[in-house]
């Protein structure tokens, strides 16, 4: 009921804000620059120095008046005094127009509104795309946060009265607790109907087991589950759809991060069995023929045997008879 209250008050108030016209928006600008440039509280009527009621010819006296005022080949020292002339001759076309001054009299009878309309600020300011979502991001995580804060309020008031409830048929009207546990079974809620035997069922209900001043709640495989203010889950701002997008995303980038680690340990490991599997094999890449030595077949190749010394192969010397 809440929540369509909400609704309701924003579709109104969209509705009043779409009704600024072109017109009006340029009111509210030369309004506020106005009050700005001249002092807060002044008016178009204040400033050329008539009443709210003058005459079109009243109107015409004064713009004459306070154009000659405000010339700028009368004020060459005023640097702002090109925007004031410019800014007078807008004010003096509202005032001479009939719909205009009508509009204008709407404003300053009943104030110019606070809120504009996002067309007016858009308009105004063309925030970029960034800001624009940015904007959307934080209205739309704001509104699923309210909307979980009005849910945890119906939860928990729904906890609290199942909890009274369950008390009540326990304890009996006087709410006077008694020893030993009690399993009494608590209505939520919900229309009564007809069952296929033809007895009233009472909306759904639930078994509750009442021991001392906790309730708890009765499964039908005998579990209890512990009835109390923790059962609704509170709001929270991690839980609005942006924070656990971010906090999706970071699990997967570091899940991914620790999978490639691993990779690149496994992969070093096969690299040094590679290697200590080639180390086994002999230096020299000689195979000694069966039967015979490795002394034995060097000298039949006609060749000396090598000798390693400070960790370098030599050739032996062969001494001459």
């Amino acid at each position: 009921m809440r929540l369509f209250l909400v609704f309701t008050i924003l579709a109104v108030l969209a509705t009043v804000v779409s009704a600024w016209t072109k017109e009006d928006h340029e009111i509210f600008d030369i309004v506020s620059a106005l009050e700005a440039a001249e002092g807060k509280g002044t008016t178009f009527y204040s400033w050329l120095d008539v009443p709210h009621t003058a005459s079109l010819n009243q109107i015409n006296k004064a713009y004459r008046k306070k154009s000659l005022q405000l010339h700028p080949d009368k004020n060459p020292d005023d640097k702002g005094i090109q925007e004031r002339f410019a800014r007078l001759g807008v004010i003096a076309n509202i005032l001479r127009n009939s719909e205009g001054r009508q509009r204008y009299d709407f404003f300053y009878k009943n104030g110019v509104p606070k809120w504009r309309g996002t067309g007016y600020y858009y308009s105004r300011f063309r925030p970029g795309l960034g800001t624009v979502l940015i904007f959307l991001t934080i209205l739309t995580s704001t509104l699923q946060y309210l909307v979980q804060k009005m849910n945890y309020n119906r939860d928990l008031a729904k906890v609290r009265q199942t909890i009274h409830d369950a008390r009540l048929a326990a304890w009996g009207p006087k709410m006077v607790p008694l020893e030993g546990r009690r399993k009494v079974r608590v209505n939520l809620g919900g229309a009564s109907r007809i069952s296929e035997d033809g007895n009233v069922v009472h909306g759904r209900t639930i078994d509750v087991v009442v021991d001392g001043d906790h309730a708890y709640i009765w499964e039908s495989s005998g579990q209890l589950h512990l009835l109390d203010d923790s059962s609704a889950t509170p709001p929270a701002i991690t839980r609005t759809w942006f924070i656990s997008l971010l906090r999706t995303l970071s699990g997967k980038v570091r899940k991914g991060s620790k999978d490639a680690g691993e990779e690149e340990m496994e992969e070093s490991a096969e690299k040094d069995d590679e290697s200590d599997d080639g180390s086994d094999s002999p230096a020299t890449g000689m195979v000694t023929p069966s039967g015979a030595s490795e002394h034995e077949s060097t000298l039949k190749a006609g060749r000396a045997p090598a000798t390693t010394a400070g960790g370098r192969r030599r050739k032996a010397v062969r001494k001459r008879g």
